[in-house]
């Protein structure tokens, strides 16, 4: 059932219950508000609502029938650093009986209902996951599995233009490049490796972390009745298409497919722009060489199922880092370019002036996966630059995750450094926690201003798997706890009201900058994407209600800036809330190393 429906199914009981707690309004316009996690709790986890313009005194968890099951106390209040709100905590933690609740004020307002059941965050982690189905490129989505938001393939790829940029001896401007398959990056309908690589190793991290909880996952995709996980269906998807980006007279990576200009709001198959294959980038490069890597050791173990796949990805890696090491400094610089090549390309650019981390991630893939040992002056190098939540722009943490989730494949001298990683994940660990013990909503999102940036959602999702990481080598479970109070951010527990996943919760948005969404003619978005989120800086200069940092957001198609989607938003919400899933599951942790089967003897090629 959409969000839609089931909001119009609770509108006679909402009459009865009196107003709703997590509307579009902000908090202040209403006496109180309550804002809680739209999807439910498990009932051994920590369970806090958020209250904005509440007296001190109790406040009461009422069954449906309006019986008491719990009473509390509001805390002292806090003044939130991101806006102008003032707020107390609901803690309910110890009310763990399954069942269908509201929260009561001692003014009579009430929250809108809410579960405690033993899988509350299944619909919202399988939905997430199955949202890059709906972003596939090239092929239909059958009614079978898409729903409503069936619809006809488009932009097949298997004649792209090869850009003025892009063309060398033997490749003119004008030729012909096949490259089918990918995801849609965003709200958009062009594919960008940048940002595919981090998204890329974001999922793949989850197998490697969660193998056999992801092992039995089925998300109703056409590979569901397969052999393979369906996260590991759906990475095969985009991984096919960026291997086909690298050009395998060289070893270098096209940065992008694209549209010279984005598309109007339709479905992907309305409409005939040329498409093209631009510029080689290192960023790019060195993207593919850490993707393949990664994913010639997770997909070894099908080697049934996909022969040689392992071997191709093993191959493309070494090339592309022998590229990478030959050409340390092709940035890609649209505007540049634009000046020297037609035609000018003005989709996304995912220009990146720093490439340490990606020399980090790409090396710390390959070391682990080939067990060569001349990629470690790389890794010792670049783990001096420092650790930073994870964005298409900072990769590094992917890096360390690999090197944390395989310790046991590290050299004797490679401990102290080893030491240190575990120390920055800690501290940084450390300061996100210290923000959500003072901050307004008890998240350590919004500890400081600067979370909420464009895409500041992914910030929360990021900083939710660095929590988990640091607990993880510290032991320490506040940590975890941490990493759940930012799933409760994005699932409503904010200062917007909204969960901010679509076709989740009682209130999600309706009006998602994405051309599959605004072009299908269905009500309902289509479910299972990860929106922006609070963006102050209102690049779309669309009308925002509201300014103020975490209030900056509002739910309207021209809001690309707050309201559009993106795969690499998209993939740390699948890792954050699949990982606190089998945890509430009690499917542990694990992070196992898996040793590659072969060692390849290849030399690899000149460091970047």
């Amino acid at each position: 059932m959409t969000a839609t429906r089931f909001c119009y199914a609770l509108i006679p009981f909402l009459l009865l219950w009196g107003a709703a707690a997590c509307t579009a309004q902000p908090a202040g316009t209403r006496k109180a508000s309550v804002y809680l996690n739209q999807e439910g709790f498990a009932p051994a986890f920590p369970k806090t609502a958020i209250v904005t313009g509440a007296a001190a005194g109790p406040f009461y968890i009422l069954v449906e029938r309006g019986d008491t099951a719990f009473r509390g106390t509001l805390s002292r209040e806090y003044l939130s650093t991101n806006s102008s709100l003032v707020t107390r905590r609901a803690d309910f933690t110890a009310l763990q009986r399954p069942g269908t609740y509201v929260l009561v004020l001692g003014g009579g307002e009430r929250s809108m209902p809410f579960r405690i059941a033993p899988d509350p965050l299944r619909n919202a982690s399988v939905s997430l996951l199955k949202g890059f189905y709906f972003q596939r490129s090239g092929t239909a989505l059958d009614a079978a599995f898409a729903g409503a938001w069936a619809r006809p393939a488009g932009h097949p790829d298997t004649a792209a233009l090869v850009h003025a940029s892009a063309a060398r001896p033997g490749l003119p401007a004008g030729s012909r490049w096949r490259a089918p398959g990918g995801w849609y990056d965003a709200g958009d309908y062009n594919k960008y490796i940048v940002n595919s690589g981090v998204t890329m190793g974001t999922l793949l991290s989850a197998y490697e972390d969660f193998p056999a909880y992801f092992d039995t996952l089925r998300t109703g995709i056409p590979e569901s009745g397969n052999s393979l996980p369906d996260i590991l269906d759906e990475a095969l998807w985009n991984l096919r298409w960026m291997m086909a980006m690298q050009d395998p007279a060289d070893g270098g990576v096209f940065h992008k497919l694209t549209n010279p200009e984005f598309n109007g709001m339709v479905l992907p198959h309305i409409g005939s722009e040329p498409r093209y294959v631009v510029r080689k980038s290192t960023a790019a490069t060195l993207d593919l060489a850490a993707t393949c890597a990664q994913a010639a050791r997770v997909f070894e173990k099908f080697g049934t199922e996909l022969p040689g796949l392992a071997d191709s990805c093993r191959r493309i890696a070494l090339n592309a880092w022998q590229w990478a090491g030959a050409h340390p400094a092709e940035r890609y610089q649209q505007e540049e370019l634009n000046k020297r090549f037609d035609p000018d390309i003005n989709t996304g650019g995912y220009g990146d002036a720093d490439l340490r981390d990606e020399q980090l991630w790409a090396a710390s893939e390959l070391f682990i996966t080939t067990r060569d040992t001349s990629y470690l002056p790389v890794i010792r190098r670049e783990l001096a630059t420092g650790m930073r939540i994870p964005s298409w722009a900072q990769v590094g943490f992917l890096g360390y995750m690999t090197l944390v989730r395989h310790q046991a494949l590290l050299p004797e001298d490679l401990r102290p450094l080893y030491r240190q990683i575990v120390d920055s994940v800690t501290l940084l660990g450390a300061r996100l926690l210290e923000g959500r013990n003072t901050g307004a909503f008890a998240t350590p999102m919004g500890h400081q201003r600067k979370d909420f940036a464009w895409g500041s959602n992914a910030v929360a999702a990021n900083q939710g798997i660095v929590l988990l990481y640091a607990a993880t080598v510290s032991g320490n479970p506040e940590f975890r706890h941490a990493a759940l109070d930012n799933a409760d951010y994005l699932l409503g527990r904010n200062a917007t009201g909204y969960c901010f996943i679509t076709g989740i919760g009682h209130h999600s948005p309706l009006h998602p900058h994405h051309r599959p969404s605004e072009g299908d003619g269905v009500t309902a978005p289509v479910p299972g994407l990860l929106v922006g989120g609070p963006n102050p800086g209102r690049q779309d200069q669309a009308k925002y209600p509201f300014t103020e940092p975490e209030q900056a957001y509002v739910d309207a198609e021209p809001a690309y800036a707050a309201n559009e989607i993106a795969i690499n938003w998209n993939a740390p919400a699948v890792y954050l809330l699949h990982a606190l899933r089998a945890w509430s599951l009690q499917k542990g942790f694990r992070m196992a190393p898996q040793t590659p089967k072969r060692i390849l003897n290849e030399k690899p090629a000149p460091r970047p």
